[in-house]
């Protein structure tokens, strides 16, 4: 079963078989993501959550790029709001005088006329005109960058990235928070903001160094050079490449999979991996042991014990 919804300020979502789809679908920007696709993103993860049908989510893109990070010509904030300092095109800056842009790197223009170097660039006024006061960038970014990683962390339901292109910036951060990538063979990754003098938003300085360890993450981010997607997936934050024509078929097959899985045993072996390295052994063990006892109380659990007890394949229905 399948059921489709209209395209959404370049979102597509569908939901089919247990899976919630979520596609980015603004090809002819390399997908960055403007404001208000951001917020019918995380709405989206939320909703998965919150939805027993749904028991997988798969986050990907059309055309030849993933996500070039944030975008604010696309999309305005509320009246009243400010937009966030990470919202910028992180690979589509205009490159200085004799550089090549990277492929997926395109000029991109920010939501008050200029150069899009970034509103975290320090300056007087905000993007409304209004003096720009400290504390405001750090908000900013907490409301925003930060806020859309966190969803993707936060979800409830195992998150498959299917990479099909460049993914730069925020838009590699959002791949590497997922729970399991896959990634087309013409793929990339790059930590681009050291190329624009800027330090990396997004949680990306707190994701890379639990996926990579602290001298692989301070590589990636101190030179910002291109990573192949074989690369990344021999340092470990890919899970695996495939032909570009198998990738959907891959994360189908996986996101289906997961998707006749335990789904609360899942949710809480996902809130437990991603607290592992914030906390010591006995406070890990103590979520460890109140997590197994949450998971025994489930009717999946039963069936799983049933299954055993009756040599057949349990029948889990996420409950």
């Amino acid at each position: 079963m399948s059921e489709a919804e209209p395209v959404t300020r370049g979102v597509l979502h569908r939901k089919e078989n247990g899976v919630s789809w979520i596609t980015l679908d603004r090809p002819e920007a390399m997908n960055a993501v403007t404001w208000d696709q951001r917020e019918r993103i995380i709405t989206l993860l939320a909703d998965a959550t919150a939805d027993p049908d749904v028991r997988a989510v798969v986050i990907t893109a059309t055309g030849k790029g993933f996500c070039a990070g944030a975008d604010l010509r696309g999309g305005r904030p509320e009246a009243g709001e400010r937009p966030e300092a990470g919202e910028r095109p992180e690979a589509g800056e205009r490159p200085e005088a004799g550089e090549r842009p990277e492929a997926g790197e395109r000029p991109e223009t920010s939501a008050t006329g200029n150069p899009a170097s970034g509103s975290a660039v320090p300056g007087p006024s905000s993007a409304g005109g209004q003096e720009r006061v400290p504390g405001d960038v750090a908000r900013m970014i907490r409301l925003g960058a930060q806020r859309f990683i966190s969803a993707v962390l936060d979800c409830e339901k195992p998150v498959i990235a299917a990479v099909n292109g460049t993914a730069a910036g925020v838009g590699a951060h959002l791949a590497f928070a997922c729970d399991l990538v896959l990634a087309a063979e013409s793929a990339r990754f790059i930590e681009v903001f050291v190329r624009r003098g800027l330090v990396p938003d997004g949680g990306g300085a707190y994701l890379l160094p639990r996926l990579v360890g602290p001298q692989r993450a301070k590589e990636l981010m101190f030179f910002g050079d291109a990573l192949s997607a074989a690369d990344a997936e021999r340092m470990g934050l890919v899970n695996r490449v495939v032909a570009g024509g198998e990738l959907e078929r891959t994360a189908r097959a996986w996101a289906e999979r997961l998707a006749h899985g335990p789904t609360r045993a899942l949710a809480l072996t996902k809130q437990l991996v991603n607290a592992s390295l914030d906390v010591d052994r006995a406070s890990a063990f103590a979520a460890e042991a109140s997590a197994v006892e949450i998971a025994m109380t489930t009717r999946d659990a039963n069936e799983g014990v049933v299954g055993f007890v009756e040599r057949r394949a349990p029948e889990y229905r996420g409950r």
